[in-house]
């Protein structure tokens, strides 16, 4: 079917589905629907994107996915590395008009790494003095944590050793401030649309679950002459071929998610002028359940991981110029080399499995293969049912989630074997080997190795850059060639589909951030 008679098609079949509310300035579709607003709580992409237009950090992320001042108007660095001043603008307000002050920080801060709060990510204050020892439960007491506001306009941080990529994390969902007292407040429902309270460009004016987010322009936000577009209607569609045709159709002018081109179309679409893609620093693998059944097993992982056939899924099924994943970090951070992980190799898998004591998949029992719904993962899902079967006599039943009951599995542990991905939060090798620490949020494979934990401490001390890249090598080679709790498969291409002569500001960078703010109409 070609481009124009999708097209066609779609305007008969979807043109009724624009509601009669007047067409926002920029309609782009995200993939799936937000599991919540909450900059503290949340862990995917589609999420991160509509929250940062939300809320902003002591720093954001630009159109080239640098941190840039944010709350922050500036800051000063001590000569040690391991102190931080920052001056918070005295232009900076909350949604609601109340100014910022650095205390906002603060309780943001202590609220993130409350273990009552459930954040995955608070690991990413951890570079902070005590932040780690609070979140663990080991002190109670908040002062002794290295973060500190003298008066409204000045907030203090001491490191618990220098962190060069620390002003990336201020600019993380994770580190944004929220409005605790708003929280204390109305609860759980502080992210409604009517209660949430932000500091970002946008305000939520609506949330119609399973239709769209409305965002409006914040008339509070510090930069706001600089954000161009009044209006922003967010898509939650994770199927390509509909997000497609939304696209086609010009019923969306943005299609922002990788997953979200068809590949059945990508041949062609990649001759068209709208289409982009470029490589950034995210890897599409599989999680392996180190706490249940055969996959406890580190030969059983080993064996699955090695008869998987990466370089046919690039070329039969993505198909939009990734390249097969032999490590788990992605290539593009400067001064790292990786490590290889291993490779396809069906007779080493085939003995490997035999080892374990399941010959050729005699009396291998019955696992999953969870995934996320849509319809690059669901052919990924079927490629590698086949591989396994075909090279391991093993029968692997697929599992199909919605994007948030996927998630509470994965956090679960409710799967055997799981589709996963993660993009770099900041260029550098440790947003990727961090997360498989002993009891990280985000680990979610059951895996502990006090090896490995002792490499990431030890990079994480040390000050000589050459030495704590080889350090943080050696743990990825154990991490994807020794224990194998997970398989890299494949290193992402960033695509985005957006008519380069009506819309500006959408710019490949290695983490795929494009901030909605920063998008404009020419």
């Amino acid at each position: 079917m070609t481009l124009r008679l999708t097209a066609l098609l779609c305007m008969v079949f979807l043109g009724a589905c624009d509601g009669p509310s007047r067409r926002a300035d920029l309609v782009f579709i995200n993939g799936a629907e937000p599991e919540t607003l909450d900059p503290g709580i949340i862990t995917g992409q589609p999420e991160g994107r509509v929250v940062n237009a939300l809320f902003e950090g002591l720093c954001a992320y630009d159109e080239n996915g640098r941190a840039v001042p944010g709350v922050a108007e500036s800051w000063e660095l001590s000569p040690d590395g391991r102190h931080y001043t920052f001056h918070v603008r005295p232009d900076a307000k909350w949604s609601d008009g109340r100014p910022m002050v650095a205390g906002d920080f603060v309780s943001s801060w202590k609220r993130t790494l409350t273990p009552a709060t459930g954040a995955q990510y608070n690991y990413m204050l951890f570079p902070i003095k005590n932040a780690g020892a609070y979140a663990d439960g080991k002190i109670t007491d908040f002062a002794e944590v290295g973060v500190m506001a003298p008066d409204d306009r000045t907030l203090l941080v001491e490191l618990e050793n220098p962190t060069p990529y620390f002003l990336e994390l201020c600019a993380f969902p994770t580190l944004q401030p929220v409005r605790v007292d708003l929280i204390d407040r109305v609860g759980d429902d502080w992210v409604k649309p009517g209660h949430i309270i932000g500091n970002g460009a946008y305000i939520l004016e609506s949330w119609r679950i399973n239709d769209k987010i409305r965002l409006k322009k914040n008339p509070h936000y510090w930069n706001r002459n600089n954000v161009a577009l009044e209006t922003v209607d967010v898509l939650p569609i994770s199927d390509a071929n509909v997000a497609f045709n939304y696209y086609a159709s010009g019923l969306a002018d943005l299609v922002m998610d990788k997953g979200l081109a068809p590949p059945a179309l990508l041949d062609e679409l990649r001759t068209k002028p709208w289409f982009h893609a470029a490589p950034f620093l995210g890897i599409y693998f599989l999680r392996y359940n180190c706490e249940r059944g055969p996959f406890k097993d580190e030969l059983v992982r080993k064996a699955f991981s090695l008869a998987v056939d990466k370089r046919r899924i690039v070329e039969k099924i993505t198909r939009a110029g990734e390249l097969p994943a032999p490590g788990f970090v992605p290539p593009g951070i400067p001064g790292y080399t990786g490590t290889d992980g291993l490779n396809f190799d069906p007779s080493a898998a085939r003995r490997l499995l035999a080892d374990s004591g399941y010959p050729e998949g005699k009396g291998f029992p019955l696992v999953n293969y969870l995934y996320s719904k849509s319809e690059l993962n669901e052919a990924i899902a079927v490629e590698l049912q086949s591989m396994w079967r075909d090279t391991l006599g093993v029968n692997v039943n697929l599992v199909r989630q919605e994007w948030k009951v996927y998630l509470n599995s994965l956090s679960l542990l409710d799967y055997d074997i799981a589709r996963s991905s993660w993009v770099g939060d900041y260029p550098d090798p440790n947003t990727f080997l961090d997360m498989f620490l002993t009891g990280g949020g985000n680990n979610r494979t059951g895996w502990s190795n006090p090896e490995y934990d002792k490499l990431v401490g030890e990079a994480s001390r040390e000050v000589d850059p050459g030495k704590r890249l080889e350090i943080l090598r050696r743990a990825e080679d154990l991490l994807v060639q020794q224990a194998v709790p997970v398989a890299p498969i494949y290193y992402y291409v960033g695509i985005q589909l957006y008519d380069p002569d009506k819309f500006g500001g959408v710019r490949a960078n290695v983490l795929d951030e494009h901030p909605i703010r920063a998008i404009h109409r020419k």
